[in-house]
C-alpha cells in the first residue's frame, strides 16, 4: 500500500483514537467541552452520569474504528488489507454524514475529509 495512503489512514486513526479518548475519558469536562462545541450552559448536562454513560459507548464505537483502521494497516495480505481499509473507511464515512447532518456541519471537515481523502488515495492508487 503507498505511504501515502497508509498515512491518511493512520491520520483517520488516529483521530478517532482522539476522539474514543476524548467521550470515554474527559467527557464532561471544561477542556472536553470546549473540544465538543458543548456551550458552558449544558455543561451540567454533559457531565451529567447518564450523559457521560452515553459518550463512553460512543467512544468504545471509535476503538472499533480504531482497531479496524489499525487491522488494515498492519495485514500482510494486501487485498485484504484494502478491502478492510474501504469498509472501515466507508463506516467513518457513513458516520461523519449523519454527525453532520445532525450535529455539527464542522463533522462533515474534521471527520468526512480526511476519511474521504484515504478512499480517494486508495482508489487513485487502483487499490480495489
Amino acid at each position: 500500500m503507498p505511504l501515502l495512503t497508509q498515512a491518511l489512514i493512520g491520520l483517520v486513526a488516529v483521530e478517532h483514537a482522539c476522539f474514543m479518548y476524548a467521550e470515554m475519558f474527559t467527557f464532561g469536562t471544561p477542556s472536553a467541552n470546549r473540544a465538543f462545541g458543548i456551550p458552558k450552559a449544558d455543561a451540567a448536562i454533559a457531565a451529567h452520569r447518564l450523559t457521560r454513560t452515553l459518550a463512553k459507548n460512543q467512544g468504545c464505537y471509535n476503538g472499533f474504528l480504531v482497531a479496524g483502521l489499525v487491522w488494515s494497516l498492519t495485514h500482510t495480505d494486501i487485498k485484504f488489507a484494502t478491502e478492510l481499509a474501504y469498509f472501515f473507511l466507508s463506516c467513518v464515512g457513513v458516520a461523519a454524514l449523519y454527525g453532520g447532518a445532525t450535529a455539527a456541519r464542522k463533522i462533515w471537515l474534521v471527520q468526512g475529509a480526511p476519511a474521504l481523502a484515504a478512499l480517494a488515495s486508495l482508489w487513485a492508487y487502483g487499490l480495489y
